[in-house]
């Protein structure tokens, strides 16, 4: 599919040259510094050196004081605690986080994941009732909660208090818990609003250590358990997120918990681990549990403490792992064939497929990869529960929860944001749905936003690659969203040898340009490029810069994200 090159917005020069000059570096990478709006030698400073120090004050979040004596009365009174979280990695972390760190001070605590597919998301009557059977005064919900105000209610007359940890926009009415910790409160004054469910675990963990004097180490072992959520919910690597996400990273790769380091020896992948490595590699054998079976597996292993315990754990769930790609690549398979053999799908502006045999807990991957394919608005749709549930996906600018707003009516219950949602319908309504759908997106959508985009940081010629670039490149990790990885674009560059197709499609390709170093590049999905790349024609590349380690040897290498025959 053709991607549209767009180069970032042009930065003040006076500005760019301050950089250059205070901090000794090339001019395009002081660049892309302005870009990222860091403007001053003290903003470049605290940037390339993240600080534990700079970590606000949880008490400057609303409720954070009432949250914690809270715990202190249930500590005092020899109360009985439920760690209640979802069935995602944010929310197994941050149960294993919660569980882990308040168990050190009772041992009236149990944790609880409801099952997905017999509870569905969030705070449940279930959940509530099992609570109330078995004498649990206190919930302490992570990851969910913000719109639960019925359930707590529903609580409340069961004399069960809640402690909300919740980091997704509330509604217009805030439960009526005894504390509701969320940033995203209008409320609420913390400084940073972008933390994931297990930040604000991490935030409790580190509210309570802070009040009783206790040293820093009873919550910032658990920052490797903090990354991982980072990563895998796809929050913004930006502010708190970033120093989180930084130590959490250098956790993982010197002195994770033995639950992760199983995962990472099951995984094949034990070392030098990236954001994007936790993305692909232990983020979805994590979720994996709660697709597959029940995510209380993921915690278990989170928890384990010895070393057999934690391989034995792991590699159940990397079993889960494996059952959920043969799920996911057998659906994906018959969706693409299902649009494929249908014209008026295929020329559609939005993609909603149903089937009511497909396995509800990767319908959310299915989603992404069919947008990857057709990038356009998707939904995968499926029977649950006597109900059709659904899987939504957007593209790049186009706001997906606003199009399903204008379809409420057709909907039992929909939630989410601009990029990803769920729903549920009646199956009698799917139909309407899908042309509703199809009318509102149709009616809004630009043919822009239907046109994959790779943004381009800067322009710059292969010469100016050399170690030291790559060494200040690299401290501008950890990447991810509002932080990605810079790309870069080059002219007139040409092969310096044939190019080859390596695995299903890729491109493998060596290039220079007159008077640079040779560089060897890796073009994922990009093989039909073979044939256009002829020796002494130039061409163009964008790609973002890498380190590739092999037999203790490491190299610079380009991943090329898009090419254009001149």
């Amino acid at each position: 599919m053709e991607k549209r090159w767009v180069k970032a917005s042009v930065c003040n020069d006076d500005t760019v040259t301050k950089i250059t000059e205070a901090l000794n570096i090339d001019r395009s990478l002081a660049q892309i510094l302005v870009q990222r709006n860091i403007c001053s030698f003290d903003e470049a400073k605290d940037f390339f050196r993240p600080d534990l120090n700079h970590l606000h004050d949880p008490f400057l979040m609303k409720d954070m004081d009432i949250a914690i004596q809270r715990i202190d009365d249930a500590l005092a009174g020899h109360e009985k605690i439920l760690i209640y979280g979802d069935y995602d990695v944010d929310g197994t972390t941050s149960v294993a986080l919660a569980f882990s760190f308040f168990s050190q001070l009772t041992e009236n605590i149990e944790y609880y994941i409801p099952d997905r597919y017999l509870e569905g998301y969030g705070i449940s009557t279930a959940g509530i009732d099992y609570a109330h059977q078995n004498g649990f005064t206190l919930i302490i919900a992570l990851d969910c909660g913000i719109k639960s105000v019925d359930k707590i209610d529903y609580a409340n007359q069961l004399g069960i208090d809640f402690i909300i940890c919740d980091h997704h926009l509330p509604g217009a009415e805030i439960p009526a818990a005894v504390a509701v910790l969320d940033p995203k409160r209008e409320d609420c004054g913390y400084p940073f609003k972008e933390l994931a469910g297990c930040g604000i675990g991490f935030k409790l963990a580190q509210a309570y250590s802070q009040k009783h004097h206790l040293p820093k180490e009873n919550f910032l072992q658990y920052l490797d358990l903090v990354m991982i959520s980072i990563a895998a919910d796809i929050v913004p690597i930006v502010g708190e997120n970033r120093i989180l996400a930084y130590y959490g990273l250098k956790k993982l790769n010197t002195n994770p918990c033995e639950g992760l380091r199983a995962l990472m020896e099951v995984s094949g992948k034990k070392e030098n681990y990236t954001i994007m490595d936790v993305v692909f590699t232990l983020g979805p054998r994590i979720n994996a549990a709660g697709r597959i079976d029940h995510a209380k597996h993921a915690v278990a292993m989170l928890l384990c403490q010895e070393d057999g315990n934690a391989l034995e754990q792991s590699e159940i769930i990397n079993l889960k792992n494996t059952e959920r790609k043969a799920f996911d690549q057998d659906i994906t398979r018959e969706a693409l064939a299902l649009i494929g053999d249908s014209e008026i799908l295929i020329n559609k502006k939005t993609t909603v497929v149903f089937n009511e045999n497909w396995h509800k807990g990767v319908i959310g991957i299915v989603a992404s990869r069919l947008t990857e394919t057709y990038y356009r608005p998707t939904i995968v749709l499926t029977k649950s529960n006597g109900h059709v549930a659904g899987s939504c996906r957007s593209v790049i600018g186009f706001d997906l929860y606003e199009a399903l707003s204008g379809c409420s009516h057709l909907l039992d219950q929909y939630g989410g944001h601009k990029f990803a949602a769920g729903l549920t319908m009646q199956e009698h309504n799917v139909d309407a749905f899908a042309d509703k759908f199809e009318e509102i997106v149709s009616a809004s959508i630009t043919s822009e936003q239907l046109t994959p985009m790779i943004k381009i940081d800067a322009e710059i010629e292969l010469s100016q690659i050399d170690g030291k670039f790559y060494r200040i490149l690299a401290q501008m990790g950890p990447f991810g969203p509002e932080n990605l990885a810079p790309v870069f674009v080059t002219h007139q560059v040409y092969l310096d040898k044939p190019a080859m197709t390596v695995g299903a499609n890729h491109l493998k390709i060596n290039i220079k340009q007159q008077n640079s170093p040779i560089f060897e590049g890796i073009a994922f999905g990009l093989a039909e490029f073979q044939n256009l790349l002829q020796p002494k024609v130039p061409f163009s590349v964008c790609y973002t810069i890498e380190e590739n380690v092999w037999r203790d040897k490491k190299r610079l290498q380009l991943n090329i994200k898009g090419i254009k025959v001149n």
